[in-house]
């Protein structure tokens, strides 16, 4: 679950889904539904139906991973902003390609009955979320159904009782056209992992929120110059360009506070707003993290240098003006890049860290700490990797891609001994941390890679029962992989943010004596696209 996290990525894809198992036929728009100059004839992609700016009517007949509709239009596949499975529309073309292409929502003609009203004023508009256009009860739906149809056509896994049985050859082409030119799976599987599995797989619904609202504990909020003032929001869809925000209603309610009073003293102070484009301008971003159990704040202002004007008096104001705050950082980052963090971190005021909890275990947290950003549901994930690692108390485990050792200390707590393995070294300079604050000596954490750690582990003679993976969301490390299959434990759990890679690792387990057991589907993000999975996997 790697910031994976952030969910504000804008850019578009080519991968569909099979959300919805029985479509119905396209209804062809006829050419009294077209409306195009001989110019954009001229123009139109041989042997594809529609053209730039052509309006049609099409069936949404599923959802891809980005929350678009997938309709089609005599045949060809249109990727549609904002419809939803089962709803009649009419759209405008916007591009084509020669297998697919996207297009406008104008009206919706039929609706689904899981549309809803978006409750956000700027939904239309921020890049952040993509589904509060749907009903929470039809984003479980969809989530789970996006994790079938990955592991049934990237891993080819036999899913138990998944909605709809037949898959039907449109949406099949569909996800064609969209793997032929983009997939974050890679090649999936080879010619010989090709067939499925025999044994039936359980995915269980979507375990989701009571209250899917104001959940984040962390906001990075870009700062930057509209009409000569300083504003900080959310990227527009698509775009770099920066939508003033008030309020985010999947943000801690705190945290839009600090953010609204920042940019506030921001703009009294005279302080001015990174420019993209030109590279000048001091304050590039507001970082606002709170701990949901202690409701501690830290506040870390990125800028581009080193010099803050009117520093003190700035300190003061956020003092004054917050009293929940108790750290105040800065971040100097004067790359042009689009990463949030540069290299140099220091405290202007308070503690260098904050503190909270998920479950029993409490987690120092610095300017730069990887936190997960839904604490509610990270216990409800953890929780559940803990039931599938299936813990007695005498069991060795071994996390990889340990990260500040959010997992392995949960692990902790049912297991003889666990041992964390990152790449990143401040991350398991946090995690020490974090085990000496928790009073778990039976913790060990090392830097590197897990493909290369974990064999030498097995040469010093550490063999483990349970091996659980948490990787970013291209997945597994092949060797890694190699490395499981080499140790042969008992159980792997695998927690992924990324259903195709999962599906595309899965693949490679069973083929190598590893059996699926279940696959537990958890809303770490209300109102995204993003699913997290947690994965029970037997040796045979």
């Amino acid at each position: 679950m790697k910031k994976q996290q952030a969910a504000r990525t804008n850019g578009k894809s080519a991968e569909a889904s099979r959300s919805n198992r029985n479509p119905r036929n396209s209804m062809k728009a006829g050419n009294k539904n077209r409306k195009h100059d001989s110019v954009q004839i001229e123009k139109d992609i041989p042997g594809v139906p529609v053209a730039k700016n052509d309006e049609v009517i099409i069936d949404i007949i599923g959802m891809n991973h980005d929350g678009e509709g997938v309709g089609r239009a005599e045949g060809y596949t249109l990727f549609v902003q904002g419809a939803l499975p089962g709803e009649k529309v009419s759209v405008k073309v916007l591009k084509t390609k020669k297998q697919y292409g996207y297009a406008k929502l104008l009206n919706v003609l039929k609706a689904s009955p899981d549309r809803i009203a978006a409750p956000c004023p700027i939904y239309d508009k921020c890049g952040g979320c993509q589904l509060q256009h749907l009903s929470y009860e039809g984003q479980l739906a969809w989530k789970r159904q996006h994790v079938v149809d990955a592991l049934e056509r990237i891993g080819k896994l036999n899913v138990a009782s998944s909605m709809g049985e037949n898959h039907t050859s449109e949406l099949e082409t569909v996800q064609a056209a969209h793997h032929a030119g983009n997939s974050e799976a890679g090649n999936h599987v080879d010619n010989k992992a090709s067939s499925a599995s025999l044994h039936e797989i359980t995915v269980l619904p979507t375990l989701g929120m009571a209250e899917p609202w104001r959940y984040r504990n962390k906001a990075q909020v870009p700062i930057g110059v509209t009409d000569g003032g300083l504003v900080g929001g959310f990227y527009a869809r698509g775009s770099h360009r920066i939508i003033d925000m008030e309020t985010c209603l999947i943000q801690h309610d705190k945290n839009d506070e600090v953010v609204t009073r920042v940019k506030a003293i921001a703009r009294r102070f005279g302080i001015s707003a990174y420019n993209e484009e030109t590279g000048r301008g001091l304050l590039r971003h507001v970082v606002v993290k709170v701990g949901f159990r202690t409701g501690e704040m830290m506040l870390v202002l990125v800028t581009n240098g080193e010099e803050i004007h009117h520093v003190e008096e700035w300190i003061a104001a956020i003092r004054d003006e917050l009293p929940s705050v108790v750290s105040i950082c800065q971040n100097v980052n004067t790359r042009k890049t689009n990463v949030i963090f540069g290299d140099v971190t220091r405290v202007l005021w308070g503690s260098e860290v904050i503190y909270d909890y998920i479950g029993d275990v409490k987690f120092a947290i610095s300017a730069r700490s990887f936190y997960q950003v839904n604490p509610v549901q990270t216990e409800v994930l953890y929780g559940k990797t803990v039931e599938y690692a299936g813990l007695t108390g005498k069991e060795t485990v071994i996390d990889a891609y340990c990260g500040i050792g959010t997992i392995s200390l949960f692990l902790a707590q049912h297991a003889k001994e666990v041992y964390g393995v990152e790449i990143v070294k401040e991350a398991i300079e946090d995690a020490r941390v974090n085990a000496r604050l928790n009073g778990m000596e039976q913790v060990t954490f090392e830097v590197g890679a897990s493909e290369d750690v974990i064999p030498r582990w097995k040469e010093e003679g550490i063999e483990a029962d349970v091996i659980v993976v948490d990787p970013p969301r291209k997945g597994c490390d092949p060797r890694l992989l190699e490395t499981i299959l080499e140790m042969k434990p008992e159980r792997v759990v695998y927690v992924s943010c990324n259903p195709s890679t999962l599906a595309r690792d899965l693949r490679v387990l069973e083929d190598g004596g590893y059996r699926t057991v279940e696959v537990q589907p958890v809303d770490m993000f209300p109102h995204t696209v993003h699913v997290e999975t947690v994965v029970r996997l037997t040796r045979m």
